[in-house]
Parts: C-alpha cells; sequence; structure tokens
C-alpha cells in the first residue's frame, strides 16, 4: 500500500529530528530526505512548526493513553515491568522531543502546558502503581517517600534521553532506552519486601 506523502512527511521528519536533533532540521533538508519539492511539502505543512507539532500530538495520545493506570486495579511486577518498557518505547520513538527538552519548549511554547500535563500523568501513573504494589504487601514505604519516589522514577523517565544524549554526542542513535528501564526499576526494588525485590532485580538486570 502506498504511503500518503502527508505520512511519509511526517516519517521523515521524526527520523531526521531524532538522528541529527531538531534544531539541525529545516524543511528544506526534509524535502531533499523526500526527493520531493519544496512546495510539495508547504502544501502539506506551511512551517517545520507544523510538523513539530503533530509528531507531538502523535506522541501525546500514545504516552496519555498509556498512562491512564486503573486506580482500584492489582498491578502486578509483571504489570509495572511491561508500564515501563511501553512508556520508554515511546520515548524512544520521539526522543527528539526529550533530546533538549527546554530548548525545545522554549521554541515551541504552546507545547509546555501539554508536556506538564503528561509530566504530572507520569507522576500519577507511578503513584498507582506503588500504592497498588502496597495493598498487595509487596512494598512497604511511608507516604513521603511514595512521593519523593515517584517524584525521582518521574524525573529519571524524563530527563534520560538527555543524560543518554550527552553520553553519546557523536551518535544518537546509540541511545540505550533499556537502560533507563532498568535504573528506574532499580529506584522501585528497595523498598519492594522479600521475593518481590529479587524479582524485580532480576528483570531489570535483562535490560542490560
Amino acid at each position: 500500500m502506498k504511503i500518503k506523502t502527508r505520512d511519509r512527511i511526517l516519517n521523515t521528519s521524526l527520523e531526521l529530528f531524532n538522528t541529527v536533533g531538531e534544531p539541525n532540521v529545516t524543511t528544506l533538508l526534509i524535502s531533499d530526505e523526500l526527493e520531493i519539492s519544496p512546495g510539495n511539502l508547504y502544501y502539506h505543512f506551511k512551517s517545520k512548526a507544523e510538523i513539530v507539532n503533530e509528531l507531538f500530538a502523535a506522541y501525546e495520545t500514545e504516552l496519555m493513553d498509556m498512562l491512564s493506570v486503573p486506580e482500584e486495579a492489582d498491578i502486578s511486577l509483571d504489570d509495572q515491568a511491561l508500564f515501563l518498557h511501553l512508556v520508554f518505547e515511546a520515548i524512544a520513538r520521539f526522543r527528539f522531543i526529550y533530546q533538549d527538552l527546554v530548548n525545545i519548549l522554549t521554541r515551541y511554547d504552546n507545547l509546555q502546558n501539554r508536556f506538564r500535563r503528561i509530566l504530572r500523568a507520569k507522576e500519577k501513573a507511578f503513584i498507582v502503581i506503588a500504592e497498588s504494589l502496597q495493598r498487595q504487601g509487596l512494598m512497604q514505604l511511608a507516604d513521603h517517600e511514595l512521593s519523593a519516589l515517584c517524584e525521582q522514577m518521574c524525573l529519571t523517565m524524563t530527563y534520560w534521553v538527555s543524560f543518554e544524549s550527552l553520553s553519546h554526542l557523536d551518535n544518537r542513535d546509540e541511545t540505550d532506552l533499556g537502560r533507563g528501564v532498568f535504573q528506574v526499576m532499580n529506584l522501585l526494588a528497595p523498598y519492594l519486601t522479600g521475593t518481590a525485590r529479587q524479582q524485580v532485580v532480576a528483570m531489570s538486570e535483562a535490560y542490560l
């Protein structure tokens, strides 16, 4: 099935943004990569900002759906591991947003409130998961510890791409999101009880 030009533009832009960094990509570079005229690109998107906005909207929709964790559900350790895996996978697909987060939110200020909403949803999802593990007797921690832990997991998830990018400035494709999953799991592990801790440590090590 032939891919529509609009979708080709979005896919190619995403690949370029992720690989060389969004600030280094121009609409001319995108049209050259696609071997289409700048006028053809302009017909679908009037500016690079429109492309960034549409890609962010796709990321936002995907992530907010994943972050809607049912509050009364009994969440297993396997469930929380899958949750982390899927969220980090989404971040990896749209990693250009996170590679220089403050810069991109400054230049596209219409995204700021939307990204704050994502941050709040991330932290709430971690709180729901931690509270579920506590109810099941798999985790023990005080209320202030729960709040601090969830904030730290949210922080690690949000800035892991920036940390990895700084470690691989010469090759953005080497960014290892799996190590991000490992780090977040190991933030959780010390508060787990007995075999639950051993299980999470073993699952985390699969990402190394």
